[in-house]
């Protein structure tokens, strides 16, 4: 008998390898996508230095993305929603 994992239970694709580039996040998905988003979307990483942002690992098999320098968590399947907690501001 194989046992699924949660990607395969949920169907979600889930984050493979993420990375800080600047001010801006970066996660490659199981399913091929590079999904980016603005630090500044979230109040903990709005406030992070660009070096803190590059401590990014990922947990629970790919379903979140963590530092643990901020003690701060995202969910992948959020990130994808585009559930942030800050609007959106064109830089100037």
């Amino acid at each position: 008998m194989k046992l699924k994992n949660k990607k395969e239970e949920t169907g979600e694709p889930v984050a493979i390898k993420a990375w800080a580039a600047g001010r801006m996040i970066y996660v490659e998905l199981t399913d091929g996508r590079v999904v980016g988003f603005p630090a500044d979307r979230f109040k903990i990483l709005s406030r992070a230095t660009d070096e803190q942002l590059k401590k990014v690992t990922l947990r629970l098999n790919g379903f979140a993305l963590r530092w643990e320098n901020l003690d701060e968590d995202i969910t992948v399947p959020g990130i994808i929603a585009g559930n942030f907690q800050l609007p959106f501001k064109i830089a100037s």
